[in-house]
């Protein structure tokens, strides 16, 4: 059941891949009757249209133009949030192995985290927002009220994968998944543009041994002391 908090704030999960960050920031906004703002998926539309249009991803020109020319919205239903590209809704679209190996180097330019981070910034300007990503208490919301680094071992992230992977009907190696994640873990960590990395005044949260239930019950937690403080 949403709760109707008076006193607005802002929170930046960060995290790799798969360690809940999306998840777990859904049923916070949801219990605090916050929007919940998924930037991942915002990369992975541009991602999935430029895979679309057969761009190589070294073609960084042609990619940040795509993305200078694209709009992608959030919008909250019923069903939980939809992503919505120029008007097309690809929100199961976005989460195929396809987008999920070229979405790092997509997101790697930074012209197009330029982009994509304007957007987000404006959506949070007035608070009551829950945002995940890989920058967001680094970059896009440097003063955010609240900042969690979600973190989990690579197994337990490859499991949950898997098991995301196989509710939309696609079976995969764990194994396989392992690597892809430590590979994008390296990337994410090393690129240029707004890499990812624990904000110093971030709560370091492992969910490795944690269920969701847990995750959001300590991040709502942390949250209503900030709300009960201003």
């Amino acid at each position: 059941m949403k709760k109707t908090i008076s006193k607005k704030i802002a929170i930046a999960i960060d995290g790799p891949a798969a360690s809940g960050k999306s998840t777990t920031a859904k049923l916070v906004a949801e219990q605090l009757g916050y929007l919940h703002i998924d930037t991942g998926a915002m990369y992975r539309a541009i991602t999935w249209k430029v895979l679309q249009k057969q761009i190589s991803l070294d073609d960084e020109k042609n990619i940040i133009a795509l993305a200078q020319h694209s709009t992608v919205r959030l919008l909250a239903t019923q069903e939980g949030n939809k992503v919505l590209l120029d008007d097309e809704d690809i929100t199961n679209a976005i989460r195929m192995p396809m987008v999920s190996h070229a979405v790092s180097a997509v997101s790697s330019y930074d012209a197009v985290r330029t982009v994509m981070v304007r957007e987000q910034q404006q959506m949070a300007a007035e608070g009551g927002v829950v945002l995940d990503g890989r920058d967001i208490g680094t970059v896009v919301l440097p003063d955010a009220d609240l900042k969690i680094f979600m973190i989990a071992n690579v197994e337990e992230r490859a499991r949950r994968r898997k098991r995301d992977l196989a509710k939309q009907g696609v079976e995969a190696n764990e194994t396989d998944l392992i690597h892809e994640l430590e590979t994008r873990d390296k990337k994410d960590s090393t690129r240029a543009a707004s890499p990812l990395k624990k904000a110093q005044d971030a709560v370091e949260l492992d969910t490795s041994h944690l269920s969701i239930d847990e995750q959001v019950e300590f991040i709502v937690a942390r949250a209503q002391q900030i709300i009960d403080s201003k």
